[in-house]
């Protein structure tokens, strides 16, 4: 991933996110596999689990679909030598990260369905929390899984609608009518592109336009890597259908009011890329702000700001510039730890922060050091983060969180766990402060969230309990890995 969840995943203590879609359709008919394989790149940070491409020819046999899908960073999966069989001019891709279950290449996406109309691929985004209760529904009437995937649930029922609408984008439109949680997705059928965001617009989805082919994906920074420019964000709520001779046609019959959309916080201020812009607002713009309002609301005497990579970085930024104080870098990050890094038993772990991050002694010797992350799960890694520092010298460490305390578990996609497992759980901020050793400790106030999304509407859940929707009665995100 991007951010320092590639750090975390080493000690499986941070967040995580899943997902990044990518569908483009070419209304001159040219391949898109390539640019498919360097929008995905793009999105590498969103999932480094898996990976796939599927892609159709509109004017060849109707319903032929060729796809390649494969455990790996996207480097990894994709070769010329597959990527040479993969001809269309519609297509679309993912990158995966699973939050809980199997880690297989049959979980990888897209989905490729055959069914009596013809075919469809999805790629799907987001958690669905009726996943399971529709799962059971359809096995009782004959379904068979392939995978363990929820988005395989959307896939049926999309192939179910169909047999009973006149169009495709009616099928999915009536698919999102039963599925309750985050989800944006990219359907290809074998003449038309759809993407669809759920109501209340947890994950991010955006329409872009490169000469005569479109594209819908989940961040603008896939459209800047491929030289498109920005059309506009899909709507919460929103289905958008993309075909040579109609353009981009809008249904908005999902659609909620402005008041009761909930983005997912975290896109701004961790998991997305901060060179994107999601429903009109920089996410690096987000991330100074939310550190100009640490420096308001938790003011320190120090000598220096410094950001933990890679979203602690902006953070600081706006600390620094709102406080007065020095901007600085105190850690090296080991860019060439990827995926395949071998995990340290449990016994050697403490090593495993070093392996991807160092401190630069020279930066933090005998200086009062704040020291900004954008959150604070567990808590093992920030313990042993301000550890480095004082062995580097530090004198004083002060660390500043651009998020409020976390203290419920997230069920539309993002991998907070079970309020038992958090720090911040029955736990006071001096509490925190002394099991991760930092001299002070403050979190941006859950107050300052909206203004961090430019005004937007946005979820609050995992900070105060109060979910936009009715969280399931049990946790299900160890049922249905996504």
């Amino acid at each position: 991933m991007y951010n320092d969840d590639i750090d975390r995943n080493i000690d499986e203590t941070g967040l995580n996110e899943e997902c990044g879609v990518f569908g483009i359709y070419d209304f001159d008919g040219h391949n898109v596999a390539s640019t498919i394989y360097y929008g995905l790149f793009a999105l590498q940070h969103r999932g480094q689990e898996s990976c796939g491409i599927a892609v159709s020819e509109t004017g060849g046999p109707k319903g032929k679909v060729t796809s390649y899908k494969g455990m790996g960073l996207v480097n990894e999966v994709f070769t010329p030598d597959n990527l040479e069989p993969l001809k269309g001019d519609i297509g679309v891709g993912h990158v995966r990260y699973s939050t809980a279950g199997a880690s297989t290449r049959e979980n990888a996406q897209p989905l490729v369905l055959n069914y009596v109309k013809g075919t469809l691929a999805l790629a799907h985004n987001g958690n669905l929390i009726n996943a399971p209760a529709l799962r059971h529904d359809l096995e009782y009437t004959g379904a068979i899984f392939q995978t363990t995937i929820d988005s395989e649930v959307i896939a049926y029922h999309i192939a179910r609608e169909r047999l009973n609408t006149r169009t495709v984008e009616q099928a999915v439109n009536n698919a999102c009518q039963k599925i309750k949680g985050a989800y944006s997705l990219v359907v290809m059928s074998p003449r038309k592109l759809i993407g669809a965001r759920d109501p209340y617009g947890f994950k991010p989805l955006c329409i872009g336009r490169r000469e005569n082919s479109y594209i819908i994906t989940s961040e603008t920074c896939a459209l800047d890597t491929i030289g498109a420019e920005y059309v506009r964000d899909v709507l919460p709520g929103e289905t958008v259908t993309i075909t040579p001779d109609g353009g981009i046609v809008s249904d908005m019959s999902r659609a909620l009011s402005k008041e009761e959309e909930a983005r997912c916080i975290f896109e701004y201020i961790y998991f997305a890329r901060p060179d994107s812009h999601i429903d009109g607002v920089s996410v690096y713009a987000s991330r100074i702000q939310a550190g100009r309002f640490l420096a308001m609301d938790s003011p320190v005497e120090a000598d220096l700001v410094v950001g933990v990579p890679e979203s602690g970085n902006a953070a600081a930024l706006g600390y620094s510039l709102q406080s007065g104080i020095p901007y600085g870098t105190a850690f090296v990050k080991n860019g060439y730890v990827g995926r395949t890094f071998i995990k340290p038993k449990q016994s050697s772990r403490e090593s495993s922060v070093k392996v991807k991050l160092n401190v630069l002694r020279e930066a933090v010797c005998g200086k009062r050091v704040i020291m900004i992350d954008d959150s604070i799960v567990r808590g093992t890694t920030s313990d042993r983060i301000v550890r480095m520092l004082r062995e580097a010298g530090a004198k004083e460490v002060h660390v500043r969180i651009s998020s409020p305390p976390f203290l419920w578990p997230c069920y539309f996609g993002t991998d907070v766990p079970e309020k038992e497992q958090l720090i911040a759980h029955n736990r006071s901020v001096d509490e925190i402060r002394d099991i991760i050793g930092a001299d002070s400790l403050g979190y941006l106030d859950i107050g300052r969230l909206k203004e961090v999304a430019g005004g937007l509407g946005i979820c609050t859940g995992c900070f105060n309990g109060k979910y936009p929707m009715e969280p399931p009665t049990g946790d299900i995100r160890g049922d249905f890995d996504k």
